[in-house]
């Protein structure tokens, strides 16, 4: 059994040719392979749901010629097409599942591609595989493209393959990718729809340490930020702009959270970045829930009203610029080079065993409910700033929450976390409210808002009457981490 490390970025294909030319490999000529491989799994893709990969390689002749960091564990043995032997897997249980459906195994896709291959040796005890792989993903009458190229490291550190990997990119147009080959052979098998992807638990164990569970933390973030980047790229849903900043409020949340046991240039670094591209989608966010949120309801009341059939052409207009400036954000090169950056920097994170996790959980949630509890003496009246900045501390809370969940007990801890979702629902509503009033009055100037103006005023006060009773509620909850 081999531990694999590579790092995987996709590349358009008109920028493929460059690549050969680029100064780390421009003096040696690559090995040239045609792979074909086909995957299988059983009829219901139990493997799939495993997370396993079972697939025959055919190799073609040779000739001279995780974002996207990915750990797999991998068992290599030569076969025919369809024969399977599972004797060399050395761990057994998972050699008893194998054996036990490999009568049920049937082919579910095919790649097929070249594969150009350089050797890297930049120092002595530092050897990098790059592979620029061109062809397609085949699924019956469906198939994908392939143009990307993988970086595996054969001998040296994590920190050699991304410092490669980032020198390639300064100069090309590369952008890691989450999903693997198999994972997109999958989707295009099963002809899934594009989904939007919410947020997922990180692995926590009590053996991890603090560090190591940052860094699955903020890994998940991305997992959940990436696996939204085509929705945002090809389709004008909402959610998928929504899902984003959720995922970079998220990861940002993480950085604040951990920030006493982060290196200052780290946090310096990155947390910035991150908020400007999270602004970058936040235009777009607000324009998407006036008009398909706020909007219909008043609509509906009023439906002859010139005023509102205005205020709906303006805000579809704002939308559509600020869903071009999305787009543009998430698809550059700046984008690109942030992930690559961030995933190097949290990998290269030194670990700790001190503080232990168990004691640096209950501390983080303690800061954050306590900052809670005191907004919340400032929130019985009507400012909206005071609700904003509640908010903001609530949702940190509710992060942090979520992150340190697997600690605690699983009943408390639902009754806590489900009372502050209901509480920042309606903070959130709220929060709508106040921003659709100003984007009203930034698309009809003067008095041509006053009919919005005063629906979002009798929607706000009603509102209002429930904020007393859900904050109360909250704050007699005792808190998951307290013992007792």
């Amino acid at each position: 059994m081999a531990l694999e490390t590579e790092i995987k970025m996709s590349l358009p294909a008109g920028a493929a040719r460059r690549l050969p030319a680029h100064r780390l490999l421009a003096d040696s000529k690559p090995l040239r392979q045609q792979l074909v491989n086909t995957y299988y799994d059983t009829a219901d893709l139990r493997l799939q749901r495993k997370r396993l990969a079972v697939r025959y390689r055919q190799k073609g002749s040779e000739a001279p010629s995780p974002g996207g960091l990915a750990q797999r564990r991998e068992w290599e043995v030569a076969s025919q097409p369809g024969e399977f032997d599972f004797s060399h897997v050395d761990n057994m249980k998972l050699r008893r599942f194998l054996e036990s459906v490999t009568s049920e195994l049937v082919p579910v896709f095919t790649t097929d591609f070249i594969r150009s291959l350089w050797i890297l040796t930049p120092q002595d005890g530092t050897r990098i595989e790059v592979a620029l792989d061109r062809g397609k993903i085949i699924a019956g009458e469906r198939s994908d493209p392939i143009c990307e190229v993988e970086l595996e490291l054969l001998e040296g550190s994590v920190d050699d393959l991304f410092a490669a990997a980032i020198a390639l990119q300064a100069d090309l147009p590369l952008h890691p990718e989450g999903a693997s080959k198999a994972e997109r052979g999958y989707r295009l098998a099963a002809d899934t729809a594009l989904a939007p992807v919410r947020a997922t638990n990180a692995v926590l164990e009590m053996g991890m340490t603090t560090i190591a569970v940052f860094r699955s933390t903020v890994f998940s973030c991305l997992g959940q930020l990436q696996g939204n980047e085509r929705g945002v790229r090809d389709t004008d849903a909402p959610e998928y702009i929504h899902q984003a900043r959720v995922a970079m409020r998220r990861l940002r949340s993480a950085i604040r959270l951990w920030r006493p046991l982060l290196p200052a240039d780290y946090v310096s670094n990155f947390d910035p970045r991150w908020r400007t591209l999270a602004n970058q989608l936040g235009d777009t966010r607000n324009w998407d829930v006036l008009i398909t949120e706020i909007l219909p309801p008043i609509s509906k009341a009023f439906p002859e009203h010139s005023d509102i059939r205005r205020l709906e052409n303006e805000a579809r207009t704002h939308l559509t610029a600020c869903r071009k400036q999305a787009r543009a954000a998430m698809t550059s090169p700046t984008y690109s080079q942030l992930l690559l950056e961030f995933t190097a920097a949290s990998v290269a994170l030194a670990e700790s065993k001190k503080p232990p996790i168990g004691g640096f959980a209950p501390r983080s949630l303690n800061k954050r409910a306590k900052r809670v509890a005191a907004l919340a003496t400032e929130t019985r009246d009507a400012n909206p700033e005071a609700r904003h900045a509640l908010r903001v501390a609530l949702k940190r809370l509710r992060y942090a929450l979520e992150f340190f969940a697997p600690l605690f007990p699983l009943r408390r801890m639902q009754r806590y976390h489900q009372s502050a979702a209901g509480l920042l629902e309606l903070l959130g509503q709220m929060n709508d409210i106040v921003v659709a009033e100003q984007l009203a009055m930034q698309a009809l100037p003067g008095h041509h808002s006053d009919l919005v103006r005063a629906w979002l005023a009798g929607r706000s006060d009603l509102m209002l009457a429930q904020l007393g009773p859900l904050l109360g509620e909250f704050l007699r909850h005792q808190p998951p981490w307290e013992h007792g």
